[in-house]
């Protein structure tokens, strides 16, 4: 595997891949994990997108303070994606709206999709990775 995607004969292939988040920032591994797979997965020049659904909004939500519970506050790691080439960010329309946020309410710019939008995006990729 070379830095610009794997190489199959001389052509090279690029993957669309979804990183879904539905977990809550806080409380298990898993929110942190999924970030590091996604810096991982666009640092290795895939077509790299993600999607924050259920709980997993409030990984972006502006102003956390996890200090209170021990632990470390890693949201302004999502600050670097669009650095690193993950090309879309993207959170549930519903599910903000269901948490009583709206994307004014997120530490950075993201599309909000509409349950429509956010089956069409995972209907278009070659692999999608929940966490």
């Amino acid at each position: 595997m070379s830095g610009a995607g794997y190489r199959a004969g001389r052509e090279v292939v690029r993957k669309r891949l979804l990183y879904v988040n539905r977990r809550p920032p806080h409380g298990s591994i898993y929110a942190l994990e999924a970030l590091e797979v996604m810096l991982v997965g666009a640092a290795f020049d895939q077509c790299v997108s993600v999607l924050f659904l259920d709980d997993g909004v409030f990984a972006l939500l502006r102003g956390q303070a996890p200090d209170a519970l021990g632990m470390k506050n890693f949201a302004k790691g999502y600050r670097a994606l669009p650095d690193f080439g993950v090309e879309r960010i993207c959170v549930s329309a519903e599910s903000l709206r269901d948490r009583g946020l709206s994307p004014d309410d997120l530490l950075l710019d993201v599309e909000a999709l509409s349950t429509g939008e956010v089956a069409r995006l995972m209907e278009e990729q070659d692999a999608i990775l929940t966490f």
